[in-house]
């Protein structure tokens, strides 16, 4: 008996030295390399800022270089840490560029520490992290991500900030060799003096000078050369909807759009698109900080779907982006997930409302009853309408106060919002309007707008539904126009051919709705009482109350992830798609060209990489918490009086103003 068992631990003990022997799994070489490399780096910058010279057999030969030696390979040590730190997070994503990068900075690194430190560790540690980098090389294949001149503007700024931060530690780190005792405001003008290439005030003895003066202006020249990199490098400009992806995508929709209410939202041009090998499906997505964001579920032929998602995981996996979808259906979350081992994540429900079974009659649409009717007295009426059948001036009215009521620059939305109003090609959108005559003193309708009060542009699901993609309206409108327009267009909906309606994405919805039943467990009950807590800032349990009053049907919807340690950046990236978060560079009105949708329907849509963190006003468009759900179409954050809904739209994803 004892010697079968020790015999079995001499097995588990021969396994794991094998184990050891053979080094980290393929897959977690990337990630262990790019920890390991980042860790060199905060070595190599450690080493050239803080020198400890002691006694080794390299003292010797240091000893017969020339009297600069050891100031340039101090400044030598900080540039390739800061080097080795940039490029650590592509090395963690297998992108090729970095990985041919790397070698070719990782001896400079043990170089300089063996010149100026002596250091012996630095040099081992390198060497064995670039003989990793030289046996694993066929684990960095990834292709570059899209780029653009902008990125020089936030290398700039963020490289010369952490230029500036390191260069006061720099300055700082001879106490012992400083001539007086100079103030901080000296150390911050010896320092942004020296990233230019001059002498500050600040003056040392023995020599320190010069090494102080090489590490700060290598700091700037690093800055200033990278930044020109950068700027001059070509473009590779974001993938985007071409005319001829549309028009393949169109005829999927004109077969099978009838699946997905989100369906039509595939036509947004700031999309990109891969198809099956079949081309019978297809998967809209856009990369906004290194995650590959599919929103809905795929467009065309359901048998099709798995060799479109297979396309889509293979450019993932090509350029190392994360993968996610946002706000796909219950049968599309169930064909993710059994063909590409993904997870799934319910973030809330879809109001739907069957257009036959509506009414206004009973005591449970008594609040909407009431409320339409007394601004029907007041004097305001609707129009609801196909793109198609509007004038061309009547259409462009229609883009400006939608363009104006919006609020801020950046338009809102993704994954729900189509991005543009009153583009030829979208003749079978619905559009719905309020319209109430302002008579002044001169007997003229005031406003820029003339009578126009509030605008919902619908666009098609199927043939025989239509989904809510915006919500406008004018500030000075009396409260309840949402009400006024979605009972509008129901109405109508019979005469237009429309069976069913998608209204706006509540977040959460199934934790409220249960949380309020009686029986509800404590867990439950916490967490529906944070979200109503969370209600005070962010539209959470507003969307629901609103979308509840029009008695509709629930269909959930969810986010696909990879696992769950991706679930931040995947909230990030959705936040930065739908507006909720603008990371682009800050550009005059003129530059920009206006704020609103072109009349030829050009996409308004945002991009998402840039350097300026902002999140959108909720007073002016605010769509609240329901942003990393993304699900589209953006809210508007103020109430409009007892109507429980914030002003100019519902939810996320369906812009609002």
């Amino acid at each position: 008996m004892s010697a079968r068992q020790d015999g079995e631990e001499s097995k588990v003990v021969a396994t794991r030295l094998r184990r050891v022997a053979q080094g980290p799994r393929p897959e977690t070489v990337p990630s262990v390399i790019g920890t390991a490399c980042a860790l060199i780096g905060l070595l190599d910058i450690a080493a050239g800022v803080f020198p400890r010279f002691r006694h080794s057999w390299v003292h010797s030969v240091a000893e017969i270089l020339p009297g600069a030696v050891s100031p340039l390979a101090a400044a030598a040590s900080i540039v390739v840490g800061v080097l080795l730190l940039m490029l650590a997070h592509g090395l963690k994503r297998r992108k090729r560029r970095a990985w041919v990068a790397a070698p070719a900075l990782l001896p400079g690194g043990p170089a300089a520490q063996l010149i100026y430190r002596h250091s012996i560790t630095g040099v081992v540690l390198s060497l064995a992290l670039l003989a990793v980098l030289l046996r694993h090389r066929g684990e960095f294949a990834a292709l570059p991500d899209p780029r653009t001149r902008w990125k020089a503007l936030a290398n700039f700024v963020l490289l010369g900030g952490a230029s500036a931060a390191l260069g006061l530690v720099i300055v700082g780190s001879h106490p012992g060799k400083e001539v007086g005792a100079p103030s901080f405001t000296d150390r911050c003008e010896h320092v942004l003096w020296g990233l230019i290439g001059f002498e500050g005030p600040v003056d040392y003895t023995g020599g320190v000078d010069y090494t102080v003066g090489y590490s700060l202006g290598a700091l700037g020249l690093l800055t200033v050369v990278t930044t020109v990199y950068l700027a001059f490098r070509p473009e590779e400009p974001a993938a985007r909807l071409t005319a001829e992806d549309e028009g393949r995508l169109r005829e999927l929709l004109e077969r099978h759009g009838g699946r997905d209410s989100l369906g039509h939202f595939a036509l947004r041009r700031d999309k990109a698109v891969v198809f099956s090998p079949s081309g019978k499906a297809a998967v809209c997505y856009r990369v906004v900080s290194g995650t590959m964001l599919a929103s809905g579920d795929p467009v065309g032929d359901v048998e099709a779907w798995p060799g479109a998602i297979e396309c889509f995981m293979a450019e993932a996996k090509a350029h190392s982006w994360t993968p996610a979808v946002m706000g796909c259906s219950e049968t599309g979350g169930q064909v993710w997930t059994r063909e590409t081992g993904l997870d799934a994540l319910e973030l809330g429900d879809e109001a739907i409302v069957d257009v036959a079974d509506f009414t206004l009659s009973g005591r449970s649409m008594r609040n909407v009853r009431q409320m339409v009717g007394r601004i029907q007295r007041n004097g305001y009426q609707t129009r609801v309408r196909r793109v198609s059948e509007l004038g061309q001036e009547e259409l462009r009215q229609i883009q400006r106060a939608a363009a104006d009521w919006r609020g801020t620059d950046t338009e809102r939305g993704f994954s729900m919002a189509l991005g543009r109003i009153g583009d030829p090609n979208d003749g079978d959108a619905v559009i719905a309007t309020a319209h109430r005559a302002d008579e002044g003193d001169d007997g003229a309708a005031d406003g820029p707008y003339g009578d126009l009060k509030a605008v919902l542009h619908f666009v098609p699901w199927g043939r025989d539904g239509m989904s809510l993609e915006l919500m406008r309206r004018d500030r000075s409108a009396d409260p309840g126009m949402n009400e006024l327009l979605i009972v509008a267009s129901l109405q109508a909906a019979p005469e237009l051919g429309v069976k069913r309606v998608s209204l706006n994405f509540a977040m959460f919805r199934s934790a409220l709705a249960r949380g309020e039943r009686l029986g509800a467990g404590p867990v439950l009950r916490g967490w529906c009482g944070l979200l109503l807590f969370l209600s005070r800032w962010f539209q959470i349990e507003s969307l629901y109350k609103f979308n509840a009053k029009f008695q509709p049907r629930w269909e959930p919807r969810f986010v696909v992830f990879r696992n769950t340690r991706d679930l931040p950046r995947i909230g990030l990236a959705a936040m930065q798609a739908e507006g909720f978060v603008s990371l682009s560079v800050p550009r005059p009105r003129w530059w920009r060209g206006g704020s609103g949708s072109a009349p030829g329907g050009g996409s308004c849509g945002t991009g998402a990489d840039g350097w300026e963190l902002a999140a959108a006003d909720r007073g002016q468009r605010g769509q609240g918490a329901q942003a990393p759900a993304a699900a589209g179409r953006p809210a508007g954050a103020e109430h409009a009086g007892g109507s429980g809904v914030p002003v100019g739209a519902g939810a996320p994803g369906r812009a609002s103003g």
